[in-house]
C-alpha cells in the first residue's frame, strides 16, 4: 500500500530577476515528504536548499523572484496559488521554520518569552495567561534551563545554543505538521549540535510532525534523516534512503561531499575537494605515523617560540549599585609551549576560554596574572610601541572574513594597509606588486586587486583574510574558527591552503575550532579547554584515540560520524 504524501513538490523552477535579466536558479526539482518523516536536504551554498524551502513558506523575495513552473502540494492544496493573506494562516501554524542564525531571527527588543507568546496569541484561541503557561511548557520541552529566567531574558542575555532552543520553541508552538530546520546547528559547538539533533528527533517523535532538515554536512544529516535529497547548482542530483545515500552514493558529487570532510582515521596530505572528485584528480597520499613522528622530532628539538605560564584572565561584573561585584576566571592557570612550525589545536565549548586566551596572546586583552614568553621575552610587560611591533609577528585570521574587511576598501588596499603601517615594501608600487603575488599564492586572481569584499564568495573572502594576515610575514598565526562558516568543499580548499603556506613559509599556527574532525586533521598537539582550564594537552592523535578525561570523551563522542 502506497504511503500518503504530506507535501509533494512537482517540477518546481524558480527564477530571480536582475536589471530585467531572468536567471533560473532552481531547475525542475521534484520531491515529496511523508507524514511523520525526517527528510534531509544536503548541498553547498548556492545549491538552492534555502531558496526551495523559502518557496514552501511563500517567503521568496518579492519583485525580484518568482516560481516560473511547477506546483507545491500541501494536503493536496497548491501553495503556489495562495495569496499572502492565505499564507499567513499556514505560516507558523501548519508549516514552521527554524532559521540558521537565531540572533538575527529573534527580535532583540523583545524578551524571549514574549516572542513565543506573540505566535500563540496570533494562531490560537489561548488567553494571555494560558499562552504564558504554554510558553513555559515549551521552554521546558526544548530543555531550556530555568524557563522562568529565559522567559524574561532578551536574546543577547542567553547563549547561542539557548537562542536556538528558543527558536525551536517558537517553531513548534502551534504544533505544525511540517518543521523546516535550515542549518540549525552550523554555528554551534559539537556537543550543543548533538543535543539539538537529539532534541529535534525527540520532538518529531512526540509531536508526530515531519521535518525537512537542511545542512551542508552529509554526516550530520545522515544521523537525523530517514531519507536524503542531495542538491547541486539548483538541481536534485540524488535522493534516496539515508543509509543508501551515505554508504553507497551513486553520484560523484555526493561521494565528494562525504569525502571532503577530514577523516578521523587517516590523515591525508591533501584533502580532496568537490572539483578533485568531479575531475578525477583526488590525491589519496597519506601522512604515515613514521613521517609524523620524524617531523615532530625536529619541531620539538627547538626552543619554544611561545611559552604561556600560569596565565589567568579574570573579569569582574557588577549588576547593581548595592550588589557585590562578582568575578570569574575566563582563563585559569593555563600553561603550554608552542614551537616553530607547529600547529597547536585548541578546542572546547563556547565559553571555555579559547578566544580569551588568544586575545591575551595577541595583547588585545591584558592577562590578570601569569606570563607569555614570545622568543623568550615576556610580552605582557611590553610598552604600547613594542606591542605595535609585535603585531607584525603575531597575526589572526578571523571567523567572519566579511566583518573583518572594510567594505569601503578594495581588496588590494585592504591588504596593503597593514603593510604600510609596518613599513613592508619600499613604495606603493612595490607593495601592490607584493599583493598581486600574494593573491596568486592564496589561489585568487591578481585582477581581483580592485574589487570590493561584497563581490566575493565566503571562501574567497577567507582567502583574502589569509592574504592580509600573511602580508606582514608573521611568525605566528592564530586561526580563530576561520573555517567554521564555510561549506565542506571550500573548507577543504582553505585547510589545504593553510597547510601549504605552513610548509612554504614555516608558519606556526594556533588553530581554534569547535569542529573536532578539522582540528585533529590540522594539529600536531592539541589542547582541550573547559571552564577556563586545560583538561588535556597531548599529541592530537593520542587524545582522539585514547582520551583520558570524561569531558574530552564527551566532545569526541558528539562528532557526527554518519551512519
Amino acid at each position: 500500500m502506497q504511503k500518503s504524501k504530506l507535501l509533494n513538490v512537482k517540477n518546481l523552477s524558480i527564477s530571480f530577476f536582475s536589471e530585467g535579466v531572468e536567471n533560473e536558479i532552481i531547475h525542475d526539482i521534484s520531491f515529496h515528504l511523508y507524514p511523520n518523516e525526517i527528510l534531509g536536504v544536503v548541498g553547498e551554498s548556492g545549491s538552492g536548499k534555502s531558496v526551495s524551502s523559502l518557496a514552501l513558506l511563500g517567503l521568496l523575495p518579492k519583485h525580484i523572484s518568482k516560481i516560473t513552473k511547477g506546483s507545491i502540494l500541501f494536503n493536496e492544496h497548491d501553495l503556489t496559488t495562495l495569496n499572502p493573506k492565505a499564507f499567513q494562516n499556514i505560516r507558523g501554524k501548519d508549516i514552521a521554520m527554524i532559521f540558521q542564525e537565531p540572533m538575527s531571527s529573534l527580535n532583540p527588543s523583545m524578551t524571549c518569552g514574549n516572542q513565543v507568546l506573540e505566535i500563540l496569541l496570533q494562531h490560537t484561541s489561548l488567553s494571555k495567561s494560558e499562552a504564558k503557561t504554554e510558553t513555559l511548557s515549551l521552554f521546558d520541552k526544548v530543555k531550556l534551563p530555568q524557563p522562568e529566567r529565559i522567559y524574561k531574558a532578551y536574546p543577547h542575555e542567553i547563549s547561542g545554543g539557548q537562542k536556538q532552543r528558543v527558536m525551536i520553541a517558537m517553531a513548534i508552538a502551534c504544533k505544525p505538521k511540517i518543521l523546516i530546520a535550515d542549518e540549525p546547528t552550523t554555528a554551534l559547538d559539537v556537543t550543543v549540535q548533538k543535543e539539538i539533533i537529539v532534541l529535534l528527533k525527540q520532538l518529531q517523535k512526540e509531536e508526530q510532525m515531519s521535518i525537512i532538515f537542511i545542512s551542508h554536512d552529509l554526516s550530520l544529516v545522515s544521523e537525523i534523516a530517514n531519507r536524503i535529497i542531495v542538491m547541486y547548482k539548483g538541481a536534485i542530483v540524488e535522493q534516496g534512503d539515508a543509509s543508501q545515500i551515505f554508504k553507497s552514493p551513486e553520484e560523484l558529487y555526493t561521494k565528494a561531499l562525504i569525502n571532503s570532510r577530514p577523516s578521523m582515521d587517516t590523515r591525508l596530505k591533501q584533502l580532496p575537494t568537490i572539483d578533485d572528485f568531479i575531475n578525477n584528480t583526488a590525491k589519496t597520499e597519506v601522512i604515515t605515523k613514521a613521517e609524523r613522528e620524524e617531523k615532530h622530532k625536529t619541531i620539538y628539538a627547538q626552543e619554544p617560540l611561545l611559552e604561556v605560564i600560569d596565565l589567568e584572565k579574570e573579569y569582574v561584573s557588577k549588576s547593581g549599585w548595592l550588589s557585590k561585584p562578582e568575578s570569574f576566571k575566563a582563563v585559569d592557570q593555563v600553561s603550554f609551549k608552542l614551537y616553530q612550525g607547529e600547529t597547536l589545536g585548541l578546542v572546547g565549548e563556547s565559553g571555555c576560554g579559547k578566544s580569551t586566551l588568544s586575545n591575551a596572546i595577541l595583547q588585545l586583552d591584558k592577562a590578570t596574572a601569569g606570563a607569555i614568553l614570545y622568543k623568550g621575552n615576556d610580552i605582557t610587560k611590553l610598552s604600547n610601541s613594542k606591542i605595535r611591533q609585535l603585531r607584525k609577528d603575531i597575526q589572526i585570521i578571523f571567523q567572519d572574513p566579511y566583518a573583518s574587511l572594510n567594505p569601503r576598501l578594495t581588496v588590494g588596499n585592504a591588504i596593503m594597509e597593514p603593510m604600510k603601517v609596518h613599513g613592508i615594501g619600499s613604495s606603493d608600487e612595490d607593495r601592490a606588486s607584493k599583493v598581486a603575488d600574494l593573491l596568486l599564492k592564496v589561489g585568487l586572481d591578481d585582477t581581483y586587486f580592485n574589487r570590493y569584499p561584497h563581490e566575493f564568495s565566503g571562501g574567497q573572502r577567507q582567502r583574502i583574510g589569509i592574504a592580509r594576515a600573511i602580508a606582514l610575514e608573521p611568525q605566528l598565526i592564530i586561526c580563530d574558527e576561520s573555517v567554521s562558516a564555510l561549506d565542506i568543499s571550500v573548507q577543504a580548499q582553505v585547510l589545504n591552503l593553510l597547510n601549504a603556506l605552513k610548509e612554504n613559509y614555516g608558519f606556526t599556527y594556533i588553530f581554534i575550532s569547535h569542529d573536532l574532525a578539522v582540528v585533529k586533521y590540522m594539529s600536531d598537539q592539541l589542547i582541550v579547554m573547559n571552564k577556563g582550564k586545560i583538561e588535556e594537552l597531548d599529541d592530537a592523535d593520542r587524545i582522539y584515540n585514547s582520551p583520558q578525561r570524561e569531558y574530552t570523551k564527551k566532545l569526541i563522542h558528539a562528532i557526527p560520524k554518519g551512519l
